[in-house]
């Protein structure tokens, strides 16, 4: 059972960031993993009044407020061009609409969460995150930091850059949380692959051996997929051993791999 001592609602980010200092505050975000927990919260911090709902766009990026829903991710046109339907594909398996609705993308990623499918593809799509006191980082240098952090998430930029991307996981049933997730993006002949589910946070991964520098074929899908699966550490659950989920990878990066190919 959750305990809520008081609930507020600060009218600037530096009341959010002064109250969130205290250990046994919490900032609430879409609150639908927070209110599953058992534990006792001080002040609950309702970051709702601070503008930070909205998507922004301008010629280099697109610039993405805490508060949004994943469902508006999952039906932004402008993300869905970007990401080539990534971006949907990668929620669209998350519980169901009404679950997408309340959900924000803000709590997703600052959760850090073991079965994130968005924590996944942000990392493949050179994400970084604005803290309101630590400033602007890339997302991966944020997964990395130690969860007692004590920051508040103001907004994700996704660069605009001209890339290709594929999304891939592996559920034992449609909204379960995942067993394994993939983002796979290309960017002037780099590639990012982002393994998630593992079951620990997503961490990327680059084709530091070059196994894609020639092109994608059947052939270096293949040997990329089983050189990533061979890097990344994979973890062992009531949903997977660790394994099945190597074993899981391998076919998840393929595919992805290959996905690309069709995009041009």
């Amino acid at each position: 059972m959750l305990t809520i001592g008081q609930y507020i609602r600060p009218e600037s980010l530096d009341e959010a960031y002064t109250l969130c200092q205290k250990k046994n505050n919490v900032v609430l975000g879409g609150m639908l993993w927070l209110k599953m927990q058992h534990r006792n919260i001080g002040t609950a911090i309702d970051l709702c009044d601070l503008g930070l709902d909205r998507i922004e766009e301008d010629e280099n990026a697109y610039r993405i407020g805490a508060m949004v829903s994943l469902r508006a991710l999952e039906q932004h046109a402008g993300l869905a061009a970007l990401t080539h339907g990534a971006m949907e594909e990668a929620v669209r398996h998350i519980v169901g609409v009404q679950f997408r609705n309340c959900a924000t993308v803000g709590g997703s990623l600052f959760g850090r969460f073991g079965f994130s499918d968005v924590l996944t593809l942000f990392l493949a799509l050179d994400a970084t995150v604005t803290l309101h006191h630590a400033g602007e980082m890339p997302l991966a240098d944020f997964a990395a930091l130690p969860r007692t952090t004590r920051d508040i998430l103001t907004q994700v930029t996704v660069p605009k850059a001209p890339r290709r991307v594929a999304y891939q996981s592996q559920r034992n049933i449609s909204t379960d949380f995942p067993v394994l997730t993939c983002a796979l993006s290309e960017r002037d002949g780099a590639y990012t692959c982002a393994i998630g589910a593992r079951p620990m946070p997503a961490v990327a991964f680059a084709d530091e051996k070059g196994v894609l520098a020639q092109g994608i074929t059947e052939e270096s899908a293949r040997a990329f997929a089983e050189d990533i699966a061979a890097r990344v550490e994979l973890g062992g659950n009531m949903r997977a051993s660790a394994d099945y989920r190597r074993e899981i990878c391998k076919v998840l990066v393929r595919r992805a791999a290959m996905a690309l190919t069709k995009e041009g």
